[in-house]
């Protein structure tokens, strides 16, 4: 004959060992979904690191020349859409990936450059050298005001890279100092 202890504990043990596995898979789903999370969150890093290295290059092929204040419309040579993007296969399989717009550039500050203020020793500075010239009651000459035939100008770029399959996007602004000449002072920087 059993006894009266055990016949009260009848189906506690089951009880017992269902709460417990029940505990350990919550456990292994909350790990589960934890892990998913962190995973979701490097691809999205890494989407975005991706789309600002796209964004570089652009800008990087923009400030190598001087096309970007010449020719703001169409400062990238060989774009891929439209004028001003550049289209980036980053996984090598021949579809588009990344597609990066660069906005028309904008000229934020234009400063003339004093004939003081030149180095004749920079080649650079030679250029844009006035010498001396008798301008006796001449107004706006460049030996009245000191100007040098040059001025610095501050641009200002922005591309934009659209990830085509997760649809991010990412902006980076870049700055970039150039040295125009004067005449061209109110055509490239308006």
């Amino acid at each position: 004959m059993r006894s009266p202890v055990l016949q009260r504990q009848r189906g506690m043990t089951l009880f017992v060992a269902l709460v417990m596995l029940i505990l350990i898979t919550l456990l292994a789903m909350s790990t589960f979904n934890l892990g998913k999370s962190s995973v979701q969150v490097v691809n999205n890093m890494q989407n975005r690191d991706e789309g600002i290295a796209a964004s570089r290059r652009v800008l990087d092929e923009a400030m190598s020349s001087t096309r970007f204040s010449d020719t703001p419309e169409d400062a990238l040579a060989g774009p891929c859409v439209n004028s001003n993007q550049r289209c980036h296969d980053i996984n090598g399989d021949g579809a588009i990936d990344i597609v990066t717009t660069l906005s028309k550039p904008a000229c934020v500050k234009v400063r003339s450059i004093k004939t003081n203020e030149l180095d004749l020793a920079v080649e650079e500075d030679r250029g844009c050298s006035v010498g001396t010239p008798q301008t006796f009651g001449m107004a706006g000459s460049s030996a009245q005001t000191g100007n040098s035939m040059c001025a610095d100008s501050t641009w200002e770029l922005l591309a934009t890279s659209e990830d085509q399959q997760v649809q991010s996007k990412v902006e980076v602004v870049q700055g970039v100092g150039l040295r125009i000449s004067s005449d061209n002072v109110d055509t490239s920087c308006k």
